[in-house]
């Protein structure tokens, strides 16, 4: 998505005077397009991601869109308590930016996977966190960012494959079927839809979670899990502060029956090695067969 999110921020960038791109010495073969249209607003710090962020919230003090730009652990979790204090503590407009979220670097290891960041970014106040799942949502996610008030956080990934009807938000239906609902948080719902086309036609009903904090659920995601009686949440993301925490707290009350409810998130580290995004994907029950297993047992009666 990155190239996606350079393009789009190009285009935004060209004719809005005030959006300013900061990045912590990261760049190569990826920000070049900025930095080119944007010249003396291309602004690079070096490996200081803290400053980084503090630089920013001056920046948006001053009447200019900071966006931030880094790696997504070194974008939200090592200057963690800059964007409290600094940043939305005042309530400013800095776009943050994190490339490669969940298992994104891949045999980088754990230093360069964000694994907590939407936890971490929805504990703050005002941070508003987008996550896209296909590569057309980063152009839309970059326009809304664009068009709040308060901060705000883009994860990046590797996106899902195709591109699927209805605007990028808070809640889409991309699959409709009548055995289990599946919600997934961003771009984890491209091994979902992979998975899924191994299964009868009909079987699952898939959300896409794009915004949160989010409004009120839709009313057909409510009526689904009723309906269906089994949820699924799938996130390339640990359980505490993800989306199935989220879900699972919002639709307490919501709904007349028992449910039977999986939430699916990662793992960590289960065998203590690195490997590929999709191998730790696997690893974790997110994607392929395991993942395969995984839906085919909660089809399951009880």
């Amino acid at each position: 998505m990155r190239r996606e999110f350079c393009d789009a921020l190009a285009r935004l960038a060209a004719r809005e005077p005030r959006i300013v791109v900061l990045t912590g010495d990261l760049g190569y073969l990826a920000l070049e397009g900025l930095r080119d249209t944007l010249g003396e607003r291309f602004l690079n710090v070096g490996v200081a991601e803290q400053n980084m962020v503090s630089v920013a919230a001056g920046l948006a003090s001053r009447g200019l869109e900071p966006w931030v730009y880094s790696i997504a652990p070194f974008t939200v979790l090592r200057p963690f308590e800059q964007i409290r204090n600094d940043v939305c503590l005042h309530r400013l407009g800095v776009r943050l930016v994190g490339n490669g979220g969940g298992y994104g670097y891949g045999i980088m290891g754990c230093t360069h996977h964000a694994l907590e960041d939407v936890g971490a970014m929805r504990l703050l106040p005002g941070m508003r966190v987008l996550v896209p799942a296909f590569a057309a949502d980063v152009g839309q996610a970059v326009e809304r960012m664009h068009g709040l008030s308060g901060p705000a956080y883009l994860r990046l990934n590797t996106p899902a494959a195709g591109a699927q009807p209805g605007p990028f938000g808070d809640w889409r239906r991309v699959l409709r079927g009548s055995r289990a609902v599946i919600a997934c948080l961003g771009a984890a719902v491209g091994s979902v839809l992979e998975v899924a086309a191994e299964f009868p036609e009909g079987t699952f009903t898939v959300f896409v979670a794009g915004e949160l904090p989010w409004g009120e659920l839709p009313r057909e995601l409510v009526d689904a899990v009723e309906e269906c009686g089994t949820l699924v949440t799938l996130e390339e993301h640990v359980g505490p502060g993800g989306l199935g925490e989220a879900l699972g707290s919002a639709l307490l009350g919501r709904v007349r029956r028992g449910v039977k409810f999986l939430p699916f998130s990662a793992a960590r580290y289960p065998s203590n090695l690195y490997g590929s995004q999709r191998w730790h994907q696997e690893e974790s029950g997110l994607a392929g067969e395991p993942l395969r297993e995984r839906l085919a047992g909660a089809l399951a009666p009880g």
